[in-house]
């Protein structure tokens, strides 16, 4: 089994969205009356004149994939949320069970979590009956969590690699795709983040979920590379590591009985070596 990670347990995370034409139509009036293909038109095209393009304001985001990597006492388990099986607060509600013991806390750690996942995870969670204290939690309650909490930009509870890269915004912030290629990673393959509307209209769940966990899985491995960087993994224990998360994705099988990201591997095994 490979050294103990700084963190235990340890969830990375990420999140895919689709327009919210009903909450839009609250918002825009003029959308009220057109059915959902026409609102969903007309408004892109609001957002294009208001912004210059056509990424929606974060609070439209609508959440139909939360996927997870979760790593505790040594082992990898990953899962996804969808919205085929699941309400969006269903989804939600099922997220912030990581959050309900102040025991078992976990690190959290993501790309661009800060400036996007975690802002929709709030403007979508408060739509509903929902509650996650000690994922917002500054100290209040728990003292210890004054200086050390998932809220404030400059600790570390929550891990944002991207901003933390960027020295949160003191330079450019880089797509995670350029950085994974960068290190011999994956990175985005035939699918992006602009499909992910198609995806949900044409129902194919499954190619949604391996993408959003194929993102997750970019950033565990990025993050390695962070720990290694920062002296809180060896060279041999990073190489322990990576191998054990290529194990872990091979045994990972549908009920086909084909490897759920034989994609991602074949292109993690076929990268230049650093």
């Amino acid at each position: 089994m490979s050294q103990a990670l700084p963190s235990d347990p340890i969830l990375v995370f990420d999140i895919e969205t689709v327009a919210d034409v009903d909450a839009a139509r609250r918002i825009y009036p003029q959308l009220a009356e057109l059915n959902d293909a026409d609102a969903l038109s007309a408004l892109t095209a609001i957002r294009t004149q208001e912004a210059g393009h056509d990424f929606m304001r974060l609070p439209l985001q609508r959440i139909v994939c939360i996927s997870a990597l979760y790593i505790k006492d040594g082992k990898l388990s990953i899962f996804s949320l969808t919205a085929d099986k699941l309400s969006e607060q269903e989804m939600l509600a099922k997220f912030f069970r990581a959050f309900n013991d102040t025991k078992t806390l976990p690190q959290l750690i993501s790309w661009n979590g800060s400036g996007f996942d975690i802002p929709v995870l709030i403007y979508r969670a408060m739509q509903y009956d929902l509650s996650a204290p000690w994922l917002f939690e500054e100290g209040e309650r728990i003292k210890n969590m004054r200086f050390d909490n998932y809220v404030n930009r400059f600790h570390t509870r929550h891990l944002d690699l991207m901003d933390r890269f960027s020295q949160y915004g003191a330079s450019r912030r880089e797509a995670m795709d350029i950085v994974a290629s960068l290190y011999g990673l994956p990175g985005k393959t035939d699918i992006d983040g602009s499909m992910v509307g198609a995806l949900v209209d044409h129902d194919d769940w499954q190619t949604l979920s391996i993408y959003c966990e194929s993102n997750v899985m970019n950033t565990w491995l990025i993050y390695l590379r962070w720990l290694r960087l920062t002296g809180q993994l060896s060279s041999q224990d990073f190489e322990a590591w990576q191998q054990q998360s290529l194990d872990y994705l091979a045994t990972y099988i549908q009920v086909d009985n084909v490897p759920r990201h034989k994609a991602f591997i074949a292109d993690w095994s076929s990268a230049p070596k650093l």
